[in-house]
């Protein structure tokens, strides 16, 4: 097939269907939600039970930006310091705007369901143009079986690893709540992993039976997120130390043995990474939103600019209250943020803080593994995965894919199992998340990109979009999505040992491994990408 090969569409208007919902409606689907559902030739199988404002609540909560920069920032301290952590959070949140802006306007474009797993490198176009749909394919046809296949297991490692972070985060959170008021606690590993279990099976019983509260829990605690923020950046203004302005922001230091300050500040970064993930956790959830192809872009842009805000604002204010970077990086709670809400002073305020850290997370988590679920069914669905006939199963008693959450509660307790053998298992799984997101991200937007340069009259027009600057954003983009995909890999420290090991690169290769075997075994032949499934392919178009 000619990958030119296509209608231009400037003449044309994106047909708009009524935005009435049809009477009798158990899915809650509006009439352009059943019309993109139907060009797709998709069966609507779960409820819409997000609307914009619940969804930006979901998405924002997921992020937790301001929170991760703040209890998950020891890699940067040791790496780059004070004035590496703040460089390196600027530049990140600079390029993960062009990230969510490109996968946004793939999004408003795409419309579709499969953007669940992969904002793929196959990703279709579907347009009414009078009776007839025109389909069309970022990616050039020759490569969209394995391309989309790759960027599906990497967007699944991805958020199977960041699923398990937040867990994991929650876990050792509840352990320094029990030393901060028993300090002859030893926080064990082996009773961390027990606490990871207890927390995951909450996130599991409400995703499975009180799915849906869902929006409205989020919508609920948007409001507990922002006062937690302005709670916590308070004491650190009014009852903490201060340093100058220089050893804040500027000062730039090597704790970690590399060779120079900007090999450390590279190394460091993964911290900023990690914080500003996870705004296309939107997309995941795509089915279950009304009016999608403009609530969902709208979501991931509202969502990385308010965290990315507050993230801002609240490292701004942990740097100036951080008198001394290895006190800090070494206080016996493990978290940087539990030592500077002690210099305040008031024992039972910092417990409080770091309460409402942990209840605010472990909301962020039943949302997380919400999205991470339904992202593992979409693949599965495909034929992308083992047994994926019954990862992809609908539960029809609850509309919800009950087989892949289980699923992901089992993977997260298994990466989990690190911590035992490892104390740097909290970064490895970090960096696995970013890794595989970056590789993800590079891929997807990549192909866009192709797509642009080559053959732009093939994009159609859509509800939201990048328009003229659709070609710079996403080159920019795709650099920096190679950019941080290359750093995520590095340990934390030098010389390395076999506890200090980034064991992200075993992990990740494993799993490219499997993934692989598994292609050439079976997927080779069963897996052919969500575009076999839409009308335009069924009629011949493509």
């Amino acid at each position: 097939m000619d990958d030119t090969k296509g209608t231009h569409y400037d003449a044309y208007e994106l047909s708009s269907p009524p935005e009435s919902q049809a009477a009798g409606d158990v899915f809650g689907s509006n009439d352009r939600d059943k019309a993109n559902m139907a060009r797709m030739g998709k069966d609507q199988e779960m409820k819409r039970v997000f609307r914009q404002v619940s969804l930006i609540s979901f998405t924002a909560i997921i992020m937790g930006t301001w929170q991760w920069m703040l209890m998950a920032n020891s890699q940067g301290l040791i790496n780059g310091g004070r004035g590496g952590l703040f460089w390196s959070y600027i530049w990140t949140f600079g390029g993960y705007a062009l990230l969510a802006a490109s996968l946004a306007d793939m999004l408003a474009c795409a419309r579709r369901r499969e953007v669940k797993y992969v904002l793929p490198a196959s990703t279709l176009f579907t347009k009414t143009l009078t009776s007839k749909p025109v389909s069309l394919e970022f990616a050039p046809p020759r490569f969209q079986q394995v391309l989309s296949y790759a960027s599906g297991w990497l967007s699944a490692l991805s958020w199977q690893a960041g699923n398990a972070s937040g867990l994991f985060l929650c876990a050792n959170l509840i352990q320094s709540l029990i030393a901060i008021k028993s300090p002859a606690y030893a926080e064990p590993a082996w009773q961390g992993w027990l606490l990871v279990v207890a927390v995951t099976l909450i996130c599991v019983l409400f995703n499975i039976f009180g799915e849906p509260m869902l929006p409205h829990m989020q919508n609920l605690f948007l409001p507990v997120y922002v006062a937690t923020f302005v709670a916590t950046i308070a004491v650190m203004w009014a009852l903490c130390p201060h340093v100058d302005a220089y050893t804040a922001l500027v000062e730039v230091t090597n704790e970690g043995g590399w060779s120079s300050t900007g090999l450390a500040l590279m190394v460091g970064q993964i911290s900023a990474i990690f914080a500003l993930g996870g705004s296309d956790a939107a997309a995941h959830m795509s089915e279950e939103v009304r009016d999608a192809g403009l609530s969902v872009p709208r979501a991931m842009i509202g969502s990385i600019l308010l965290n990315g805000i507050m993230g801002f604002i609240a490292l701004i204010s942990f740097l100036f209250a951080v008198p001394s970077v290895d006190d800090a990086v070494n206080d016996p709670s493990g978290f940087p943020l539990v030592y500077v809400l002690n210099l305040a002073n008031m024992p039972n305020v910092t417990v409080g803080l770091i309460f409402l850290q942990l209840l605010l997370l472990m909301v962020g988590n039943v949302a997380y593994q919400a999205s991470t679920g339904r992202q593992t069914f979409a693949f599965a669905r495909d034929g992308g995965m083992p047994f994926s006939k019954w990862i992809g199963h609908i539960n029809l008693k609850y509309h919800l894919p009950v087989n892949a959450i289980l699923l992901t509660a089992i993977i997260t307790l298994l990466l989990c199992l690190i911590n035992l053998g490892s104390s740097d298992a909290f970064n490895a799984i970090l960096s696995l998340a970013a890794v595989a997101q970056m590789a993800t991200y590079s891929i997807s937007i990549s192909c866009v990109l192709y797509r642009r340069l080559t053959a732009p009259q093939l994009l159609p027009k859509a509800q939201w979009g990048l328009g003229r600057w659709g070609v710079p954003v996403n080159a920019a983009g795709a650099a920096y999505a190679w950019f941080a995909f290359f750093w995520a890999f590095w340990p934390s420290s030098t010389p390395v040992t076999a506890n200090s090991m980034n064991y992200a690169v075993v992990m990740f290769g494993g799993v490219m491994i499997i993934a692989l075997l598994y292609f050439v075994v079976k997927a080779r032949k069963t897996y052919a990408g969500p575009v076999t499934r839409t009308e335009a392919y069924l009629e011949g178009k493509l």
